[in-house]
């Protein structure tokens, strides 16, 4: 970790600009070289080639989760490795991989540490999440989550609306692959590990499950929702003619009928900080 290419959002969670400011006076106090920075999506993001052709040996991300899966998707075929700092609401993949949650901190563990661990994921066609996937109308609360982060009330309320109307009216949504799982949620979570898929499917009948699941969707913690049903699975396919709704990492995508869900690996190319058991070893 010597040459640095470093990506932000500002408007994601705490990743604000004078934060960022900081965190290269940490770069240049380690004595790292700062190649080059990207501030997504107002700048696009690096390829892979243009990484390699300014030397950098290190990505550092510094934004939410949504953020830095679509940085991991761009830069896939790079070779290079990847610093996640906790820079948004959530920051689950930061937690994963580092003990500390104070950015400068562990960019100062990072620059002493050579640990590179592989990362699973969800995979449906091109699209990955790093942290879970979300399916079905309860996936539709995104709106109302846009509206909290952009600060518009007025947007808030009536996403709100349309997102419980599309959750309670809607008769939910059917996949096949999971044990023990009937018809008809209104939102199954897809999470990934090393052994496969662990898949949490709520009812819309359990109120307090649906309004739980906006009010986190809102405040930006959705993993926290109540389960229903909790089981396993090596392969989802989503059952019926029409296209549906997904969450990737909190960021919408609209997949194909029958589209095969599985768990994938990445290559160890993620620094991590924390050597306990919650990060398989590299």
């Amino acid at each position: 970790m010597e040459k640095l290419w470093f990506i932000t959002n500002p408007n994601s969670g705490s990743a604000t600009r004078p934060k960022c400011e900081a965190l290269e006076a940490v770069f240049e106090e380690r004595g790292l070289t700062l190649a080059g920075r990207t501030e997504f999506p107002d700048q696009e993001l690096p390829t892979p080639a243009t990484l390699e052709e300014a030397g950098v040996d290190t990505a550092v991300l510094f934004a939410g989760d949504g953020t830095i899966n679509a940085a991991l998707r761009a830069l896939e075929q790079w070779n290079g490795a990847f610093l996640i700092l906790p820079g948004g609401t959530m920051n689950l993949l930061a937690k994963g991989l580092h003990s500390e949650t104070d950015p400068h901190k562990i960019v100062h563990a990072a620059h002493a540490c050579d640990r590179r661990v592989a990362l699973p994921y969800v995979e449906a066609g091109k699209h990955r999440a790093f942290v879970g996937l979300i399916l079905g109308p309860a996936a539709s609360w995104f709106r109302a989550r846009e509206a909290v982060r952009e600060g518009k009330v007025g947007h808030l309320f009536g996403a709100a609306r349309a997102a419980l109307r599309r959750t309670f009216g809607n008769r939910g949504i059917r996949v096949d692959g999971a044990k023990g799982l009937g018809d008809h949620y209104q939102a199954v979570f897809v999470t990934p590990d090393l052994q496969g898929l662990e898949v949490t499917a709520v009812d819309a009948r359990d109120w307090g499950s649906i309004v739980q699941l906006g009010w986190d969707w809102m405040t930006g913690d959705w993993v926290a929702a109540r389960a229903v049903t909790q089981t396993r699975a090596d392969r989802l396919k989503v059952r019926g003619k029409r296209r549906v709704l997904a969450l990737f990492d909190g960021e919408p995508v609209t997949l194909d009928p029958h589209e095969t869900i599985k768990a994938g690996k990445s290559l160890e190319t993620f620094i991590a900080t924390r050597t306990d058991p919650e990060v398989p070893a590299a």
